[in-house]
């Protein structure tokens, strides 16, 4: 009986060890399968950028989450980084269709939802994957290593589909400070994305050398209090390593812009 009581204890012990390590896992949906924002307020921008993207001409298009979606946006609050996207890219005809909060899933579900369609842009650039790392510190066999390229990988294959001739700016992650010990994942994950780079359609920028030291400190001014999103010293730092591509690809600027004008957050409209 006493041997019995003893395996039972022991199997008891393994069901909860197994059951902590799994608890501490982090929950990684597939991250190149597409998915749809459940609020009700990303789904009214969707639905505006599908209409931005039947207006103007777009040469270029911005692709990404909150630090793309703040740099272009109408949002009062981000008006100075706007005044730094004009400054910047005028004359290029760029367009941003950034989205806060997204994740690869997400952006995925929008391009499956129409709106690359028919647009057919001279450059993309992409800046994602920052929200599927998200701030929690890796665990062992920590899925997001290999998720994540694997949801890289599925936007470069649907840019490739909708704007075949487009030219694709991918860009490195950028440093993140709320949580350093997330920075191996955004490491890794840069290293891996970057052999997607073919030297013809694709190219990978990684300038996470001129935000951060060799700690992957961010510099002092490149980000907002919340270590995350870029202030206007980071997006300069960004247009400065983009411009020279935009120039060669596209010439030098026109005097005139013919990009749509920008969108915002819906939530943000002022009522009246």
């Amino acid at each position: 009986m006493r041997h019995l009581t003893q395996i039972l204890a022991v199997l008891l012990f393994v069901h909860l060890a197994m059951s902590m390590s799994s608890s501490q896992q982090p929950v990684i949906e597939k991250a190149d399968q597409p998915k749809a924002r459940a609020d009700q307020n990303s789904l009214t921008a969707h639905q505006q950028l599908l209409e931005k993207g039947k207006q103007g001409k777009i040469d270029i298009y911005f692709e990404g989450d909150s630090i793309t979606r703040r740099w272009g946006t109408s949002d009062e609050q981000y008006k100075h980084f706007y005044e730094n996207w004009r400054a910047n890219f005028f004359g290029w005809n760029a367009a941003d269709f950034g989205w806060g909060g997204d994740t690869t899933q997400n952006v995925l579900w929008r391009l499956a939802n129409g709106e690359l369609d028919n647009i057919n842009p001279k450059i993309i650039v992409l800046l994602i994957g920052t929200n599927n790392v998200g701030n929690k510190s890796p665990v062992e066999n920590d899925p997001r290593f290999t998720e994540i390229p694997r949801g890289v990988k599925a936007i470069l294959d649907q840019f490739r589909q909708k704007a075949p001739r487009a030219k694709i700016v991918l860009m490195g992650i950028f440093p993140r400070n709320d949580n350093m010990a997330v920075m191996p994942i955004i490491n890794s994950v840069n290293s891996e994305i970057a052999k997607f780079a073919d030297g013809k359609q694709i190219r990978f920028l990684n300038i996470n050398d001129k935000m951060a030291g060799k700690d992957d400190k961010l510099f002092e001014g490149i980000a907002v209090p919340d270590g995350l999103h870029l202030d206007v010293k980071g997006y300069q730092v960004w247009a400065d390593a983009l411009k020279p591509i935009f120039r060669e690809i596209l010439g030098p600027p026109a005097k005139v812009d013919q990009a749509p004008p920008p969108t915002g957050d819906p939530s943000a409209k002022k009522p009246g």
